[in-house]
């Protein structure tokens, strides 16, 4: 008999968490034939990643997956085999009441947050707190070996590669979305939080010797460049240029049109944890707005991803990389090291492919899970 796995979100916001565990849950029924329940205290943020989702609905089942909504009041649920607390969040009390009444006592995880600092490998499957007997473990993904890794579905790289090499593919798939590129431009996406260095970035796209097109998935950064380029209400559809530089809005889209949409562009900025994860995966160069954290802590995140994602880089391409993703998550000027990054773009274009590629041979965090869950029985 497979194991009934128990995966609870709560949605705090930006859609990070619930795009992470959504995923997870996917490939934990997918690749691994798992019995999932995705437990969602916020269906209507849920509903942007899934459009079929019914908020009015209690109980259904999507792509495989029986979604649950987790309501203020809990009523009596029998626990599964395997408990994943995502991103620490707290369990309701009548359900670790059923976990600790279980006559055979289930496997319980925080899945923490994404993480390249070097303690992570030291606590990686460490047992954490204890309730009645049943014992809680930490779970990190990462990118060390000794990690969880990072979410990484059955041949997703494969079919990036061939994506990438289908001209006619991208051509087709941009034009649905109603993205008409000039030829020659650089196809760029940005999807960030507020920033109130992307004024100097956009200045520096504008009066670039190359054209640009930018793609922007509607987010919280609209209204940043709606005050650049001087207008109000922006939309999905909207085009806006200035100079060598094309603004276009594009709906928010599904997580496998996303995917799809960072395969596509040469430039890729995103936010959060489960875009970042995407933007590696799809092998091209990108820069990271990380979630911003009290007494700046998120700087030491960055900080400790940089030194490991820039190791094998020539010296100057290390510095302009490093200094763009720096200024970007300080909001500081972004012309000179934008400049900086293009005097190196053939070798960061070369590693972005290497890298994906490494970060491949490790097991993926769903992989990982079900290994972990399997030594422990």
């Amino acid at each position: 008999m497979k194991a009934r796995w128990d995966i609870f979100c709560s949605v705090v916001d930006n859609f990070g968490d619930i795009g992470v565990t959504w995923r997870l849950a996917r490939q934990l029924v997918v690749d691994h034939g798992c019995d999932v329940r995705l437990w969602v205290d916020d269906l209507r943020a849920f509903e942007r990643m899934c459009p079929e989702i019914d908020v009015q609905r209690d109980q259904q089942w999507q792509e495989g997956v029986e979604v649950r909504h987790w309501p203020a009041e809990w009523s009596e649920t029998r626990s599964a085999d395997v408990v994943i607390a995502a991103f620490a969040c707290q369990l309701p009390p009548d359900y670790m009441e059923a976990m600790a009444a279980r006559e055979g006592t289930p496997l319980w995880m925080n899945l923490d947050y994404l993480s390249a600092e070097e303690w992570v490998v030291g606590c990686h499957r460490l047992p954490s707190v204890k309730f009645k007997g049943v014992q809680k473990y930490f779970f990190f993904p990462g990118f060390r070996a000794g990690t969880g890794g990072l979410l990484r579905e059955t041949g997703l790289l494969e079919q990036r590669q061939a994506f990438q090499q289908d001209g006619s593919a991208q051509q087709e798939f941009l034009q649905d979305l109603g993205v008409f590129p000039a030829a020659g431009s650089r196809l760029m996406s940005l999807f960030a939080y507020e920033n109130a260095g992307l004024a100097s970035w956009l200045d520096a796209l504008a009066t670039d010797g190359r054209a640009t097109h930018l793609l922007v998935p509607e987010g919280r950064v609209l209204g940043d460049v709606q005050r650049w380029l001087g207008v109000e209400g922006l939309v999905a559809g909207d085009v806006h240029q200035r100079d060598a530089l094309v603004v276009q809005v594009i709906a928010f889209v599904r997580q496998e049109e996303y995917d799809r949409l960072l395969w596509c562009c040469e430039f890729n900025a995103v936010r959060g944890e489960d875009s970042f994860v995407r933007a590696q995966w799809a092998g091209r160069p990108l820069l990271w707005h990380i979630y911003r954290q009290d007494e700046d802590i998120h700087l030491d995140k960055l900080d400790a991803f940089l030194a490991l994602y820039t190791a094998a880089l020539s010296p100057g391409a290390r510095a302009a990389l490093i200094a763009l993703w720096q200024a970007w998550n300080t909001e500081g000027d972004m012309a000179q090291p934008w400049k900086m990054l293009l005097e190196h773009w053939p070798e960061v274009s070369r590693h972005a492919q290497a890298w994906s590629l490494e970060q491949g041979l490790q097991a993926d965090l769903a992989t990982a899970l079900v290994q972990f869950y399997e030594s422990w029985i």
